[in-house]
């Protein structure tokens, strides 16, 4: 038995594992769908060089395979490993050890695919949403960064005076933030409830969302007034 791993790079967030007899080029490209249809279409996606996610070394042959061209039917930007570089694909490397190692200490171990395909879904139920990540900052969970990241989209063609950042801070003791705008400071609200909470905060231009780091809870989402210092909390 084999399993295949959809995995977001910023947040390691587990999108999508299965488990199949044999993974084939059938297989990449109906969990890619299924994929997208509950999370999106993505920016990019980075595989492995295997014949099952591209056609380019297939001894001269050419052509594109079902998944490279359903990638460019959606305008995602195709990434593969160099070869001979297994590292380039280590986020799900490890994901898949991590995951190995857990299903080989249960104590009923699998003998159909349904039963594996069961504990998969515990372990990525835990991974996601109960597992503190130590490659993430605050230690978060994938979840609660996945849901709070702003998400790539494929083909964006965003205007280019667009000014979009991620900025991590922390409520100060006056339920307090800062930040700085066209090269002046303002003051933003968030409740004295919240003060030394490390929050995310989105910026796209003029508009603000702050997050929880840790929970993923929305604090505050606002329109700053570039004219004045202090945004208090309506």
């Amino acid at each position: 038995m084999e399993i295949i791993t959809w995995l977001d790079d910023c947040t390691r967030y587990a999108l999508h594992v299965t488990a199949h007899s044999r993974i084939t080029g059938p297989i990449v490209t109906a969990t890619f769908r299924q994929t997208l249809a509950q999370h999106g279409i993505p920016a990019s996606t980075l595989t492995d060089n295997g014949m099952v996610y591209t056609a380019r070394f297939a001894g001269g042959r050419g052509g594109r395979n079902t998944f490279e061209s359903e990638l460019r039917r959606l305008h995602v930007v195709q990434k593969n490993s160099r070869p001979s570089h297994p590292t380039t694909c280590g986020k799900v490397e490890r994901f898949q050890q991590t995951m190995k190692k857990w299903l080989r200490k249960q104590p009923d171990q699998p003998a159909t695919i349904d039963q594996l395909q069961a504990l998969i879904d515990a372990f990525v139920d835990e991974y996601n949403h109960r597992r503190p990540h130590r490659s993430l900052p605050l230690r978060a969970t994938p979840a609660a960064r996945y849901d709070t990241m702003p998400k790539a989209l494929p083909g964006d063609s965003r205007d280019p005076d667009t000014h979009d950042r991620v900025r991590h801070d922390r409520v100060d003791a006056s339920g307090v933030v800062t930040l700085r705008i066209a090269g002046r400071l303002h003051h933003i609200g968030i409740g004295r409830t919240h003060a030394r909470t490390h929050v995310i905060m989105l910026i796209h231009d003029l508009h603000v969302r702050i997050v929880n780091a840790t929970t993923g809870e929305l604090l505050r989402e606002l329109k700053v007034d570039p004219e004045r210092d202090y945004q208090p909390q309506k």
